[in-house]
């Protein structure tokens, strides 16, 4: 539910039967399932909804699941209980093997390219600024340096050490 109101859409691959699949689909409330899949019909699955979606994060814990992993944007292996492959395979690793944490792990993940769309902005417009400054003799040289490579270097890391805050809702 949290990640469907983050507006993502849910998909469930499994290689179970259908009446299994759909029994537990409408439990747990994902848009839509596909059921009775093989690893590369997984892999099909998955390429097609990248195709028609541009992103896709796959969530998967055996060795059936490596193959869609790789194929994913974003793979995310469940660590305690996933398998060697899964997790060699995936980007991500869920420790706790514990779903609910996927809505966290978007909302930093979205705060994170944010941060680092900052910093790169922000080192861009300051060393352009003092490439500009110095041969006009408007900066000089030692302030330069040390507002380009320190200052900035305290700056970036601050802005980042923001993402610390980012708590899973609830803690």
């Amino acid at each position: 539910a949290a990640l469907q109101d983050a507006g993502i859409e849910t998909v469930m691959l499994t290689g179970d039967n259908e009446r299994t699949a759909r029994a537990v689909a409408d439990e747990v409330g994902v848009d839509d399932h596909r059921a009775g899949l093989m690893p590369a019909e997984k892999v099909a699955a998955v390429e097609e909804l990248v195709a028609g979606h541009g992103g896709v994060a796959m969530v998967g814990d055996g060795v059936n699941d490596a193959p869609a992993l790789a194929a994913a944007t974003v793979g995310v292996a469940m660590g305690a209980a996933g398998s060697d492959a899964a997790l060699e395979t995936a980007d991500v690793a869920l420790m706790a093997d514990d779903v609910s944490r996927l809505p966290y792990l978007f909302d930093l993940s979205r705060r994170a390219v944010g941060v680092i769309r900052q910093n790169v902005a922000a080192s861009l417009l300051v060393k352009a600024t003092l490439v500009v400054g110095v041969p006009f003799g408007l900066v000089p040289i030692w302030l330069a340096v040390l507002v380009g490579d320190a200052g900035m270097t305290v700056g970036i890391t601050a802005n980042a050490a923001r993402l610390a805050r980012v708590r899973p809702d609830g803690q």
